[in-house]
């Protein structure tokens, strides 16, 4: 089934030219915080992460199809993106690390509806998600998603779902035992919000290997959990749980580690649509910006923030546009 005419729109508003999507991210908010305060030693305030996100839109944007932003801190940014497509992040950051299960919660005063006012031309939310969860907590998510796709589907613009995976014992998610479960972990959530029921309209994915544990890999730290056949299995199995389109996330991964993701992506024959990258483009002039000021980031940015970007767009040649999904052989055929 071909996706409805607003859909259809914001899809193309966020692609490139081949139908893939190439786009940056930048709605960090709690976490950015955080890392620009250190970087400077002392407190960064709202008008830091303001300044931060419209440098990142306003050089980065060149070269993307489009761009993630939160409406907290992002819009200002947003006039700023050099007409790439426009996604907004619609939950609250970061979770309740006090309660069981990382639950979710949306933006106080945003809806979908004040979303798409905004200039969106698709809706993202990201949610920490685990099959290895209990049902009782799982269910409670399965609804808040059924809800998001809803009033997605009421305004007719795309739902794109992020999910992250994390170690429901608590040990955490660098671990070779939580390594060797990533792979349940991300197939398991393809699957589950891969359903109709769901309304989602782009997954936007990690990928199903840690790559420090892989063997033969330049990121490869000597701890094995799989080998490089085993790991290119991997993502042909995630990819066999759903037929939606889907997009790979740099989960803070550098620059160099993302890149060889994608060539192991490549090598897998996995169908993958795109990327929303977001910290392998940016994450190294956090430093910058903290202890040199926005001048000086923004000099990085046209650097090295351009050379990274421009690394992960030539890695992208090995996606597929996403209206393939579809049984598309263009995007006319789609209307």
């Amino acid at each position: 089934m071909k996706p409805t005419p607003g859909k259809l729109a914001g899809l193309k508003a966020v692609s490139d030219a081949r139908g893939v999507i190439a786009a940056a991210a930048m709605d960090q908010r709690g976490s950015l915080k955080k890392s620009l305060g250190a970087a400077r030693g002392a407190d960064a305030n709202d008008h830091d992460l303001e300044v931060f996100k419209t440098l990142v839109t306003r050089v980065l944007t060149r070269y993307s199809s489009a761009i993630l932003l939160d409406p907290e801190f992002g819009l200002p940014a947003a006039k700023e993106r050099n007409s790439a497509g426009l996604l907004l992040a619609y939950e609250k950051t970061g979770y309740d690390s006090a309660t069981k299960g990382r639950l979710p919660d949306l933006l106080d005063v945003w809806s979908v509806r004040r979303l798409k006012e905004a200039g969106a031309d698709c809706i993202k939310i990201l949610l920490y998600y685990s099959p290895f969860e209990t049902t009782e907590i799982n269910d409670l998510k399965h609804a808040w998603v059924e809800r998001i796709g809803d009033e997605c589907n009421y305004h007719d613009i795309p739902f794109f779902l992020e999910t992250v995976g994390y170690d429901v014992d608590g040990k955490g998610e660098k671990t070779l035992d939580y390594a060797k479960k990533k792979p349940e972990v991300v197939s398991g959530s393809m699957a589950e919000f891969g359903k109709a029921r769901y309304s989602v309209d782009v997954l936007k994915v990690e990928v199903p290997i840690e790559m420090s544990f892989v063997e033969g890999t330049r990121a490869y730290k000597g701890e094995s959990a799989y080998t490089r056949a085993e790991a290119l299995q991997h993502f042909r199995d995630a990819e066999s749980m759903t037929h939606k389109p889907f997009i790979y996330l740099s989960a803070g991964v550098s620059n160099p580690v993302f890149i060889e993701t994608l060539e192991l992506a490549a090598e897998s024959g996995t169908k993958f649509n795109g990327v929303l990258c977001g910290r392998a483009t940016w994450k190294d002039g956090i430093d910058v910006y903290g202890k040199k000021g926005a001048d000086a980031f923004e000099a990085w940015l046209e650097d090295e923030g351009v050379k990274n970007i421009e690394n992960v767009n030539a890695a992208l040649k090995a996606a597929t546009p996403w209206y393939t999904k579809f049984g598309a052989k263009s995007l006319a055929e789609l209307g």
